[in-house]
């Protein structure tokens, strides 16, 4: 696969000349088999996904977002349709193309935080850092996510909340152009998915990075630049927020 080119572009509306999105899909279909049954995921996707934007994936469970996420992300591959990353082609790439894709250009976070128990917040950063080609500092990661005081504590010495910003921070350290996030909060109260949401926010706003971030939680869309709704693994509309919401103003 072509070297990606990292770089910060502004939304699609921000000015005259369209920019390149960073993920163009059209026509993406996942069909499950199970046997004799067959599970339409997702339905005929189009989607242009552009460097800077936050962008939540709206929808109840089974609407099609985390099958589209992992698509996006170089896990799963559709079942008809086509995707490319700044132009470069994802639909067909081999494994380790893809495996190079997802470890130079992508950051994910889940729902649960996957955090090796014995190792430190800042260990479990540095497990990327080690292989990225230009990370920044675990220190610095950390720092981002407001946990510069909690470094050197091990996962259960740490809140859920803190648990998933180490997560979030392991996500960011290598730099990644996309930071896809797959129900980021689904495990939390209310207070404490805030202050993950306040860490996200800020870093797409300090980075750059496209942040895509699937819920089911509608209130989170009203911190998102663009919301896009699924349903039955179609796209069911898309909408602007004219004006973008703090994270730490919205209450559920």
């Amino acid at each position: 696969m072509p070297a990606y080119t990292a770089g910060m572009a502004t939304a699609p509306d921000a000015r005259d000349d369209a920019p390149e999105p960073v993920f163009h899909a059209r026509g993406l279909t996942k069909v499950y088999r199970m046997g004799e049954v067959e599970v339409h995921a997702l339905r005929g996707v189009d989607l242009d996904l552009y460097a800077g934007e936050f962008v939540v994936l709206l929808g109840a469970s089974g609407s099609g977002k985390s099958t589209l996420l992992n698509i996006l992300g170089g896990l799963d591959a559709p079942s008809a349709g086509r995707v490319e990353c700044r132009g470069h082609p994802l639909t067909g790439a081999g494994e380790d193309a893809l495996t190079r894709f997802r470890r130079e250009h992508v950051g994910f976070v889940f729902q649960f935080y996957n955090l090796i128990p014995s190792l430190t917040a800042r260990e479990n950063v540095a497990l990327v850092t080690e292989i990225a080609r230009d990370p920044m500092p675990p220190e610095e990661a950390l720092a981002l996510v407001g946990l510069t005081d909690r470094m050197d504590h091990f996962p259960a010495q740490l809140s859920g909340g803190e648990q998933q910003r180490v997560a979030i921070a392991r996500a960011i350290a290598k730099r990644p152009d996309v930071l896809l996030c797959d129900e980021p909060t689904g495990a939390l109260d209310s207070r404490t998915g805030i202050l993950v949401l306040q860490a996200l926010e800020r870093i797409n706003r300090e980075t750059g990075a496209l942040t895509v971030v699937i819920t089911h939680n509608a209130v989170i869309a009203n911190m998102a630049d663009r919301v896009i709704r699924l349903s039955d693994g179609r796209i069911a509309g898309e909408g602007r927020n004219p004006t973008r919401a703090a994270a730490e103003d919205l209450h559920w």
